[in-house]
């Protein structure tokens, strides 16, 4: 089982930790005005890459119907285990597209200087945003790598001989 999410999990895992050092790298935020400038320059590329994730992972669902029909019609009889990473890829492909609906949801609440916050309110929800951000992508990644070993195992399977 582990084996067939080996390569999403190392893709999850990379970006993840590129997350992280990215995170680290941008340093400790020590004010809320500090905070309120990160959020809009994490609001601004949030959304577009939000809504490319969405489209992306959208598009990716719909493509998986599509090659359940191609698998069923081909002349060459594929085992489960085809079946099991259309099912994996389309579980990874829903979860990050929920992760990104749920980004650019929180990205369209105004930010703004609001007296009843409290002081930790900002650095909090541009954390949030920043982790949300790196999911989003890491989900993508997964999906990538799942869709990948899955092409390639259909690819090897219909194709004459030992050559791929």
């Amino acid at each position: 089982m582990l084996k067939h999410w080996s390569w999403p999990i190392f893709a999850f895992v990379a970006i993840c930790a590129f997350g992280y050092v990215a995170r680290e790298a941008i340093g400790t935020i020590y004010s809320s005005g500090e905070a309120i400038m990160l959020l809009e320059a994490l609001a601004r590329s949030g959304l577009y890459l939000g809504s490319a994730s969405a489209t992306a992972s959208a598009t990716t669902l719909a493509l998986m119907l599509t090659l359940i029909g191609m698998v069923r019609r081909s002349d060459h009889d594929f085992d489960d285990a085809v079946y099991q990473n259309i099912d994996r890829i389309a579980k990874l492909a829903t979860a990050s597209l929920m992760v990104s609906l749920m980004l650019l949801l929180v990205l369209v609440f105004p930010v703004g200087e609001f007296d009843d916050l409290p002081n930790d309110w900002y650095p909090n929800l541009y954390e949030g945003l920043f982790g949300l951000t790196v999911l989003a992508v890491a989900l993508l990644a997964s999906t990538v790598a799942m869709l990948y070993r899955t092409v390639r195992h259909v690819i090897a399977s219909i194709t004459p001989g030992d050559e791929v």
